[in-house]
């Protein structure tokens, strides 16, 4: 099993060390061949940002590159984005339900409580960018 997530794109522009590639990213029935008469096959586009590339001259606007990351890092970034907001929603939850039986109350509270999370996730976001690496094959 490769230890690798690669999507190919296209070299959108180019800054000092960075390439911006567009990618498109696709779910998993868009392959299917009634894709085109479904409303759940869905393809989005996407700008990949890749620092630190030594020799970002040598690429041009329009060539075609694999953006590759890590399996972690794919599963550092689910953690941070599902399942820890999903834990903070369920334990506000249940721990709000010890207190009241207003579930409506519950329910917003629950959300609310998410909002510093992602506050947090946003003030760290150049922290993060350093953790979640991308590379050019």
């Amino acid at each position: 099993m490769s230890n690798k997530i690669s999507h190919s794109g296209i070299v959108d522009s180019i800054e000092d060390d960075c390439l911006h590639v567009r990618i498109l990213q696709a779910s998993a029935c868009a392959s299917c061949k009634a894709a085109g008469h479904c409303n759940a096959a869905e393809q989005k586009e996407k700008i990949v940002d890749v620092y630190g590339i030594a020799d970002a001259k040598t690429y041009k606007v329009g060539q075609p590159v694999n953006v590759v990351a890590t399996t972690g890092t794919g599963m550092k970034a689910v953690m941070l984005a599902f399942v820890i907001p999903f834990v903070i929603l369920i334990a506000v939850l249940f721990a709000g339900s010890l207190l009241t039986d207003d579930e409506a109350l519950l329910a917003m509270v629950s959300i609310v409580c998410l909002v510093p999370y992602y506050l947090i996730l946003y003030w760290c976001r150049d922290k993060l960018q350093q953790k979640f690496t991308f590379y050019v094959e």
